[in-house]
């Protein structure tokens, strides 16, 4: 995010309501004495300086920039595809290969999570996801399937391969899970560990937590 913003406290002893101001209210409470509550009405105060959102970790100039590929393999969710647009973006994956039902940043409503990176984003559509596999294999990048079951492996303890090897991280529907024919054509099978109830994290959550174990864990 660019925007600029500024925390502001409410005065009222029984609220002391403690947000964020984006830019406008900023500029605006330099003009205006008092500046409402928007819990309570009463006044408030400018509590932290105006910040700059964002910024680039250090780091992340130095990390081994492997070429990472992701294939989402009829997911439906359009929230969950955009997200996962952001992250790419995020770890400087090289492409999105969006496969079957798969929204596309031709839906409206796909930017409301992107924020901009479907903008950003290298991105191909494919009628049929193994066909689309097929064709990274010939390419010669690795497969790597995320998803839990027989044959699974912790993404954490897994060998990763040598930073010049292209990989493709394969991530499928969020009720049937990646189809049986594309997981058997993977190189790889990882999971994620699950120490709850539940069996699995939202598709977008997943994908995230590996593309970032992908890019930077040891």
């Amino acid at each position: 995010m660019n925007s600029h913003f500024a925390f502001r406290e409410c005065l009222a002893p029984a609220c002391r309501f403690r947000y964020p101001a984006p830019a406008e209210a900023v500029e605006a409470a330099s003009l205006s004495v008092n500046v409402p509550c928007p819990k309570c009405g009463a006044s408030t105060t400018l509590a932290a300086p105006v910040l700059a959102a964002g910024g680039r970790a250090s780091d992340a100039i130095c990390a081994p920039q492997r070429p990472i590929h992701l294939l989402l393999d009829n997911l439906r969710s359009v929230f969950n595809v955009g997200s996962i647009f952001r992250t790419a973006d995020g770890v400087g994956a090289a492409h999105l290969h969006l496969c079957g039902i798969t929204p596309t940043p031709a839906h409206p409503r796909l930017a409301k999570t992107a924020l901009g990176a479907e903008k950003r984003m290298p991105w191909s559509h494919a009628n049929n996801g193994l066909e689309r596999v097929q064709t990274l294999k010939e390419q010669k990048i690795m497969l790597i399937g995320l998803e839990a079951g027989l044959g699974s492996r912790s993404l954490f303890t897994v060998e990763k391969p040598a930073t010049d090897v292209p990989i493709a991280l394969v991530v499928g529907n969020e009720r049937a899970g990646v189809d049986p024919a594309i997981l058997a054509a993977c190189d790889l099978r990882v999971s994620l560990p699950m120490l709850g109830q539940k069996v699995s994290l939202n598709v977008a959550v997943a994908c995230g937590i590996a593309l970032y174990q992908l890019r930077f864990g040891e």
